[in-house]
């Protein structure tokens, strides 16, 4: 079956408000809650985090969906602020030596308490469904995990999923002399990348670390500038992308004009 992608706002999950059903168009969105513990500061203080994540097999694409949610609660809060440091992920080789993938502290764990678990869902699906796409999706907090996620299922299985988020920050980090080479990296690993980012959606530009990248940003808004007074509302910019107008352009297949660049590091 030849792969059909939804309209793009419809990959858009926040079942916290669901103002226009969204994420409910094809399917009920109940996530799957993973309870951790990553250790240091967090164990003394005896806060235990949670992961959600959904996945789920649609016979009428042929796709199997991961999807992850956004930040709930104090406890996400505490992972997204207070574990800003970075850490050594995994040496992988690429371009024949070996090049070393950093991310933000309290992501990576984030990502690796679960790893095994998305590893295991998918490889299951994707034996009853061998040929279907895969496709990865996630908002704020929820779309640093389908990056993370992306590039672990590409690299264990070789997998080139599509990736669909919404407002993301940027989880990996790399040092000034292997910026280039992580970006040439990152840009192997999908089959494609629709990192959609609103100019004025302050969180897009997390961490404030300098190299901090995501794999290819898309920005998008309605607005044609970004602004201070606009960056300071979040509330709105960052909870808004089931506006069908920001991908106009894109569905239509006018992409020229699109600002694909990185982040500025």
């Amino acid at each position: 079956m030849e792969y059909r992608r939804l309209p793009f706002e419809q990959y858009f999950i926040n079942t916290s408000e669901d103002r226009n059903n969204t994420g409910k168009k094809t399917y009920t969105v109940v996530y799957t809650p993973f309870v951790y513990n990553d250790g240091g500061f967090s164990e003394m203080l005896k806060i235990e985090h949670e992961m959600n994540f959904e996945i789920h097999y649609e016979p009428d694409r042929d796709v199997i969906q991961i999807n992850f949610q956004k930040t709930v609660g104090m406890r996400d809060w505490f992972v997204n602020v207070l574990q800003q440091s970075i850490r050594y992920y995994d040496a992988i080789d690429f371009e024949d030596e070996k090049l070393q993938l950093m991310v933000h502290h309290g992501w990576g764990n984030m990502y690796r308490s679960i790893k095994y678990d998305i590893r295991d869902s998918w490889e299951f699906l994707q034996r009853e469904h061998p040929q279907a796409e895969t496709e990865i999706v996630g908002w704020s907090l929820g779309a640093s995990q389908a990056i993370l996620c992306a590039q672990d299922l590409n690299y264990n299985f070789g997998l080139k999923p599509h990736l669909i988020t919404f407002g993301s920050v940027s989880p990996f980090v790399a040092l000034k002399d292997e910026r280039q080479r992580m970006r040439r990296y990152l840009d192997t690993i999908c089959k494609e990348c629709w990192n959609f980012a609103d100019l004025n959606d302050i969180i897009s530009y997390l961490p404030p670390f300098r190299g901090a990248m995501m794999i290819r940003r898309v920005n998008v808004s309605t607005e044609g500038s970004r602004s201070l007074g606009r960056l300071l509302k979040p509330s709105y910019y960052h909870m808004a992308y089931d506006r069908q107008e920001l991908y106009q352009d894109l569905e239509d297949g006018d992409t020229e004009e699109t600002d694909f660049d990185h982040p500025k590091s």
